[in-house]
């Protein structure tokens, strides 16, 4: 939210370019960069929407899916606490206990539940929930608290202490949540409040070594020898597994192999103090390959290893030693450098605390139709949505999760607007150019219902405008030392597209950016253009022939979707978003904002 300010304010000698509108009857045409505090406490704070009232007559089924494998981004651990809990036994305290459901089609499907803390209104849960977390989806959660007072498993046989239901995005974007519980009537369960966190399950540390080797044993008749190294780690039946093998190095007993990068889990189960075999080969093009020596060692001694120092292991060839009394080693094997590091993943940006900043664009040409004419793409009755605010509400319910102050900028394109009826490509949809943020997904609709009896629609197509405007947000996020923001921008559309030279120029520029665009094609029009724009299987090019340096764009054509549940469109459209966040973030070498030394 913050960089939005910056934007939306005006100050003596603001240098930030604004929007250049062909006619904006609205525009001040002056953004800034003043009150940003006072702005920020203005906003209206978060509302924790009440859920339903539930009947829990539900068994427990240990075999409830938790989402589905396939596009699942990683796994993640919430553990729950509560406190100020109510009292509901008569000589002693609560004995409560967790039951957590996610929503499977409309119906809860339980999976799992805590132990049960005796005696205590301010239980913390051992028990941990694993989740499989999918980015695309609205995962809905609901945590319940009772009271144990038997030892059957059916839940209306115990004493209800509320619950809490919110969305997995919700709970991750905010890494930790305190929120209060409520009865089934939706009234306050006393003081009582909930505490969950999210952690991801993984360990994301890549360990980088530079190797070398100095008078190795000389194994060639004509030559020296031509070593390489193999690593080893001990697996639980105590077998020694090959994990990773270097290079050779040809006709050398002091070799230097190239630097090389794996998963800490990989090489020793992310175990810095478990012990791994360093085994040095001198290689034979018959495959009768000579056993040099071996070491042993761990990465929390090789990560002495440094720029300025070297670690060393004396290469050992036990049979040698075996037979010869003044044996010593079969040379030595040296540790040039070793770094631990972390390779972060979408989930690890978002528990870090970056911010998902969305802004939609709604295309208000004349080929849409009329508005009033029930065969327009924009006519709204009282019985089903349009494709636009279909689309709007597919990607918006999912992106809104992770802005904290869900305050979201709307603007339309290809229309003449009040008073003077000259054509705009970058408007407010809700008429307020200086602070264009609607609060919410339903922010975003009521403006959109709101403003399309008051314009007129016309044309042309232009994209670039737009794009350009999100851009000009996304550039003053580059000086960030941490992945803070990303912006995204949504644009829906029904037709060709007219500037496309300045379009595909936009886009290479905002490839720079932290920025991605979803383009959500409605209606029945060729959109062989959009996909042109996508660049999943080439890279686009602006009309000066400069590359994209990354793909931004995810097209999705609407009429596909027409018969499909709701949940797939989302799905489509944002499954390219995660990855493209993940490369922008780690192409600038910037870590999350709140991130654990490797």
């Amino acid at each position: 939210m913050l960089l939005r300010i910056l934007h939306y304010h005006k100050v003596k000698g603001c240098k930030v370019p604004a929007p250049k509108h062909e006619s904006f009857p609205f525009a001040s045409n002056k953004f800034c960069v003043e009150g940003i505090s006072q702005k920020y406490c203005n906003w209206r704070k978060r509302v924790s929407a009440l859920k339903s009232y539930m009947a829990y007559t539900l068994t427990p089924d240990p075999a409830a899916l938790v989402g589905s494998a396939q596009c699942c981004v990683c796994k993640v651990e919430l553990s729950v606490s509560g406190q100020n809990l109510l009292d509901r036994d008569v000589t002693s305290k609560s004995d409560p206990f967790c039951v957590v459901f996610m929503d499977n089609n409309g119906k809860w499907s339980e999976i799992g539940r805590t132990e049960t803390a005796m005696n205590n209104l301010n239980p913390v849960f051992a028990k941990k929930f694993v989740v499989d977390y999918h980015f695309e989806e609205v995962q809905k959660l609901k945590f319940a608290l009772f009271d144990q007072d038997k030892s059957s498993k059916q839940l209306y046989e115990h004493d209800f202490l509320g619950e809490f239901s919110c969305t997995l995005g919700v709970i991750v974007s905010s890494k930790k949540i305190t929120r209060p519980l409520v009865l089934t009537n939706g009234k306050p369960a006393g003081k009582g409040t909930i505490l969950i966190s999210a952690q991801e399950i993984s360990d994301n540390r890549v360990i980088t070594l530079s190797m070398a080797g100095r008078k190795l044993d000389k194994k060639d008749l004509f030559g020296k020898s031509d070593p390489y190294l193999e690593f080893y780690k001990q697996e639980e039946d105590e077998k020694w597994m090959l994990v990773h093998r270097t290079e050779v190095i040809k006709n050398t007993l002091d070799p230097v192999w190239k630097p090389f990068s794996m998963p800490l889990v990989s090489l020793c189960n992310g175990d810095v103090e478990k012990t791994i075999k360093i085994l040095c080969y001198d290689y034979d093009n018959d495959g009768g390959h000579d056993f040099i020596g071996e070491s042993q060692t761990t990465v929390s001694k090789m990560s002495e290893a440094s720029n300025s120092m070297e670690v060393e292991f004396e290469c050992i060839n036990s049979k040698k030693q075996k037979k010869k009394k003044n044996y010593k080693n079969s040379g030595i094997i040296i540790v040039k450098s070793c770094k631990v590091t972390r390779d972060y993943s979408f989930l690890d940006y978002i528990l870090g605390g970056c911010q998902l900043m969305f802004t939609v664009g709604i295309d208000f040409t004349a080929s849409n139709g009329s508005p009033r004419d029930a065969s327009s793409l924009h006519y709204i009755n009282s019985m089903e949505s349009n494709e636009y605010l279909a689309a709007i509400w597919a990607v918006g319910q999912i992106i809104q999760d992770y802005d904290s102050d869900k305050m979201f900028p709307a603007l339309g394109f290809g229309a003449q607007l009040p008073p003077d009826w000259k054509v705009s490509h970058e408007f407010a949809i809700n008429f307020n150019p200086t602070n264009p943020f609607c609060t919410g997904v339903e922010g975003i609709v009521q403006a959109y219902t709101t403003c399309l009896p008051h314009i007129r629609f016309y044309g042309p197509t232009n994209f670039s405008p737009i794009i350009n405007h999100v851009a000009r947000f996304a550039s003053q996020a580059i000086p960030q030392k941490v992945a803070a923001q990303y912006f995204i921008l949504l644009i829906i559309t029904d037709g060709v597209i007219s500037d496309m030279d300045e379009t595909r120029h936009a886009i290479v520029q905002a490839a720079k950016l932290p920025m991605s665009i979803i383009i959500v094609g409605v209606g029945n029009a060729d959109f062989t253009a959009m996909e042109f724009l996508d660049g999943d299987s080439r890279v686009l090019r602006s009309y000066t022939g400069e590359e994209a340096t990354r793909d931004i764009v995810q097209f999705v054509p609407f009429r596909e979707f027409r018969n499909a549940p709701k949940e797939t469109l989302a799905k489509s459209v944002l499954a390219e978003l995660p990855q493209q966040v993940v490369q922008y973030f780690k192409q600038r070498n910037l870590p999350p904002v709140n991130s654990d030394p490797a």
